[in-house]
């Protein structure tokens, strides 16, 4: 999920990482386990003068299938599972909003799953997996083509 968001104005860090669970500072193997309750997700550091959050969560659409509650494409268990964090009120109801648009554009013919969740402690990624598809590129291509294809198809 960096590399969307990674060229954008107004994004001043992305960060990969884990949420929404119960184990502190898990390791990427804990989190692979599933018995932590976290997400892999991404936190973001942005501008919202030059890089609205609207924007961030219509860029997020783009990246991921939001029919499929038990991962996404070939990363597959609650770790991967389709959600969008928020931390404030006014963030909740723009994700909230921009779902339910989704939702009746009958752009999917399944139901949207992804939950909209606050943002609880988030703890960063091991080092080899920050900027991934910077340090790995042909793994990262062909691990994500099903991405490509996806994203070619419905957006």
């Amino acid at each position: 999920m960096i590399q969307p968001f990674d060229t954008q104005p107004g994004i001043h860090a992305i960060t990969s990482g884990y949420t929404g669970g119960h184990v502190v500072a898990p390791t990427y193997e804990q989190v692979l386990s599933h018995t932590t309750g976290h997400t892999e997700a991404v936190e973001i550091e942005f501008d919202p003068t030059v890089m609205p959050y609207e924007k961030l969560v219509e860029i997020y659409w783009q990246q991921t299938d939001p029919t499929d509650a038990l991962g996404q494409f070939e990363d597959r268990g609650d770790n991967y599972r389709p959600v969008i964090f928020y931390s404030n009120d006014q963030q909740k109801k723009i994700a909230e909003k921009s779902r339910q648009k989704l939702q009746e554009s009958g752009r999917f013919s399944e139901p949207i799953v992804t939950t909209i969740e606050p943002a609880t402690v988030f703890y960063p990624a091991e080092e080899y997996h920050q900027a991934f598809y910077q340090k790995d590129p042909e793994r990262y291509e062909d691990a994500h083509a099903n991405r490509a294809n996806f994203i070619k198809e419905n957006w």
